[in-house]
C-alpha cells in the first residue's frame, strides 16, 4: 500500500468547520476524485485517511496535513490537483509526496502562529510579551472535556513577537516602535506539548502578566508545523525527508514558503 501525504490549507470562512467537518468533506472528496483510497479490515470498513496536529475550530491554517492511504500507485501531483478540485473553496490542497520512512506526527514538534489583534494597541503589546517571556511560569486555566485545567503557557513558548501594521501593503515592524498604530500583530513559535498550548493560551497569558487583552477576538492563522532545528529554534518542512530530492529537490523552510 503506498501512503499519500497531503498538506492542505483552511482559509476564509472555512476555518470555522470543525475537525469532523473537515474529515468527512475530505472522504468525499476522496471518492469524487476516484482516488484508490485503502480501507480497513473488520465489519465496518474505514478508509485509511488519517491527521496529524489538526488546528482548533474557529482558527484558520497554511500547514493542516492528512495521510491517505491508497490500494495502487498514485502519482502525488495529479492526486494534488484531483483532491484539490474536489473539495470546496477554502480547504485548499497544497501538496501532495509520497511517504518514504518514519511518521508524519512525530515530525510536528512545533507550529508558528499569527494572531492578528485589530486595534489593540501596540506599546501595550510589547510590554506585555516582554513581560510574558520575562516569567518563569505563566499559569492558565482551559475548559477541557474534563473540566477545568491548570497549566503553564510559558514553557511552550519559543519565540513571541509584538509587531505593528503599517498599512495594507505596508511592512511590519517592533510593536514597541509604531506606537499608535491600529493593528498588532503577535508572531510566535509554540512546542506542541500535553496539554496542548495555543494562541489563545498565550494570550490569556499576556493578560495575566500585563492586562493586556484585544479589544475584538483575535483573527489566528497557523503559519506552519513541522520539525524543529535545535540550533536556530526555527521548523523545517515535515515532507522534506519524503520529497524525491531526484527531481530539483523541494522548496526551502516552511517560513519562506508562507511568507512567499
Amino acid at each position: 500500500m503506498q501512503r499519500l501525504r497531503v498538506r492542505y490549507a483552511k482559509r476564509g470562512r472555512l476555518r470555522f468547520t470543525s475537525h469532523r467537518d473537515i474529515t468527512r468533506a475530505v472522504e468525499r472528496a476522496v471518492r469524487r476524485a476516484g482516488i484508490p483510497v485503502a480501507y480497513s479490515a473488520g465489519f465496518s470498513p474505514h478508509p485509511k485517511i488519517s491527521y496529524a496536529g489538526a488546528a482548533p475550530t474557529g482558527v484558520a491554517s497554511e500547514a493542516e496535513y492528512l495521510e491517505i492511504g491508497v490500494t495502487t500507485p498514485c502519482d502525488p501531483e495529479h492526486v494534488r490537483a484531483d483532491l484539490d478540485g474536489s473539495l470546496p473553496p477554502g480547504l485548499d490542497v497544497l501538496e501532495v509526496v509520497e511517504a518514504v520512512s518514519g511518521g508524519l506526527a512525530d515530525r510536528l514538534e512545533a507550529s508558528e502562529w499569527e494572531a492578528r489583534l485589530p486595534g489593540a494597541d501596540p506599546e501595550l503589546a510589547g510590554v506585555a510579551v516582554e513581560k510574558f517571556l520575562a516569567a518563569g511560569a505563566v499559569e492558565v486555566e482551559r475548559l477541557t472535556k474534563k473540566g477545568p485545567r491548570r497549566f503553564d503557557a510559558r514553557e511552550a513558548v519559543l519565540s513571541l513577537a509584538a509587531l505593528a501594521r503599517t498599512g495594507p501593503e505596508g511592512t511590519d515592524r517592533t510593536a514597541a516602535q509604531v506606537p499608535g498604530q491600529s493593528c498588532v500583530i503577535l508572531r510566535m513559535v509554540v512546542r506542541h506539548m500535553t496539554p496542548a498550548v495555543r494562541p489563545d493560551d498565550v494570550l490569556t497569558g499576556l493578560r495575566l502578566v500585563a492586562d493586556f487583552a484585544p479589544p475584538v477576538p483575535p483573527e489566528v492563522t497557523r503559519l506552519a508545523q513541522g520539525p524543529l532545528d535545535a540550533s536556530t529554534g526555527a521548523l523545517a518542512d515535515p515532507f522534506d525527508p519524503d520529497r524525491d530530492t531526484t527531481r530539483g529537490g523541494g522548496p526551502g523552510p516552511v517560513s519562506e514558503q508562507v511568507a512567499g
